[in-house]
């Protein structure tokens, strides 16, 4: 048999750089976030604590006599990859292999599992290097497995806190059941849901997005959009090559404010992955959001058509309940401010709420303020009612809000109903509409 410190480099290799690495990473971002958040709003921002793995009993109440079957979760494969690697750092290699053997019969198509188990089965014979002996370690495919271990693990051991939410869900209107998060840096998906009004985490997933990261620009530039998105469609496994596995889901990039600022792109989803394949590499996809096909098929039973928000962001931030209520109050506050002024037929106060930079159906600021100023002229009265309104911020570093909502609009000489959105961005100090037009 090897020794104990050869496979420290293997146990190393993907343990530590999944958990305290990542510590280490997640308080450096939430540190840069803070200084940064507080230089331009002047408000603290959250981010949870890692969360220490726990698998159920204490790692030295792992026996070689446990069944293969109590390794399992429903949760996906990383609790039962972590249980793996902690035997593997407690030199119980045997039992290692028990735990990697029980995870292929759940996840038989499971290519991490089957490089780790090679290594296992080779350290039998002769001391080993690192992660991938069996293969070559140089070969790209070795690398893109070491990723998916580290990521995997990364998301296991620092899922977020009860007490802390995304900030970008703000507000989810009644019919909104579901909201989808997904964090391209740790390559997960999170799925909340609505709990009157308020983001209740439901689950998490692994995935894999553009082969050359997020931030997409451009057709073809193998990038995963950051932005606010909804599900369009359900395309069911029938009608799609096999690549998509059992099924896809359109989300509509690029939206509004894409197309505002010239990106252009088609084709983005949510799919499933081939037939013969469990999971793909973390950067593995020309674009779209990936999962493994039971994932996706458990995730799917919570997307609505047309309703279901898919946030994407770089680097999911959070905030305590308190720092969330704060921010939504403040919205509804400002959004009802808009509806009373424009109520009140005063149209210098009621574009003031607007930004100099605005896009109203292709309107610039100009045409719209004289074209309120017409419209009013001839209003002796206005009524505005707004009903399941959605309020959800952008990801990245400029404050923006998209806000979605069903309008009535009444005066004495019209009767009106629509579904409007519109972007909202703070300027010095202040939330300005800089975009407005039909949903």
């Amino acid at each position: 048999m090897h020794s104990r410190g050869t496979w420290l480099l293997f146990a190393l290799a993907i343990c530590l750089a999944g958990g305290a690495q990542a510590k280490t990473q997640s308080a450096k971002k939430h540190k840069t976030h803070a200084a940064q958040k507080a230089t331009h709003s002047g408000k603290r921002m959250h981010r949870p604590a890692p969360v220490k793995v726990t698998t159920g009993r204490p790692a030295a109440a792992l026996t070689a006599t446990a069944s293969p079957a109590a390794t399992i979760s429903d949760s996906g494969p990383e609790p039962a990859l972590a249980k793996v690697f902690e035997a593997i750092e407690q030199n119980r290699l045997d039992l290692a292999l028990q735990l990697t053997e029980g995870l292929l019969r759940q996840y038989p198509n499971f290519r991490l599992a089957h490089l780790i188990r090679g290594d296992l089965l080779l350290a039998r014979t002769k001391p080993i290097s690192g992660f991938g002996a069996v293969a070559n370690p140089q070969d790209e495919r070795v690398a893109d497995l070491r990723d998916e271990a580290i990521v995997r693990l990364r998301g296991y051991r620092n899922k977020p806190q009860e007490n802390f939410v995304p900030r970008y869900l703000l507000q989810m209107h009644p019919d909104q059941k579901h909201a989808i998060v997904v964090d391209t840096q740790k390559s997960r998906l999170y799925v909340y849901a609505n709990d009157n009004g308020r983001p209740r985490f439901v689950a998490d997933y692994y995935v894999t997005q553009g082969k050359l990261g997020a931030n997409k620009v451009s057709e073809g530039d193998k990038k995963t959009p950051v932005g606010v998105y909804h599900v369009t469609a359900s395309l069911p496994r029938e009608k799609l090559a096999d690549l998509y596995g059992s099924g896809a889901f359109p989300i509509n990039y690029p939206n509004e404010w894409d197309k505002q600022q010239g990106r252009n792109g088609h084709g983005i989803w949510l799919h499933g992955t081939p037939s013969d394949t469990f999971s793909r590499p973390p950067r593995a996809s020309d674009g779209c959001v990936v999962l493994a096909n039971r994932d996706l098929d458990a995730v799917a039973k919570n997307l609505q058509i047309g309703l279901t928000p898919v946030i994407i962001s770089n680097a999911v931030e959070w905030l305590t309940l308190d720092d969330w209520n704060k921010e939504r109050g403040e919205l509804n506050k400002t959004l009802e401010a808009w509806r009373a002024d424009w109520e009140s037929r005063d149209v210098t106060r009621f574009l003031q709420h607007y930004s100099r930079t605005l896009n109203a159906n292709g309107q610039g600021y100009e045409q719209f303020a004289a074209q309120k100023r017409q419209v009013n002229e001839s209003k002796q009265w206005i009524k505005v009612r707004i009903d399941n309104l959605s309020v959800f911020r952008n990801p990245g570093k400029d404050e923006m809000v998209v806000v979605t909502f069903d309008q009535q609009y009444k005066s004495n000489n019209l009767d009106n109903s629509m579904k409007k959105r519109q972007y909202w961005k703070r300027e010095d100090g202040k939330w300005k509409i800089i975009y407005e037009g039909a949903a």
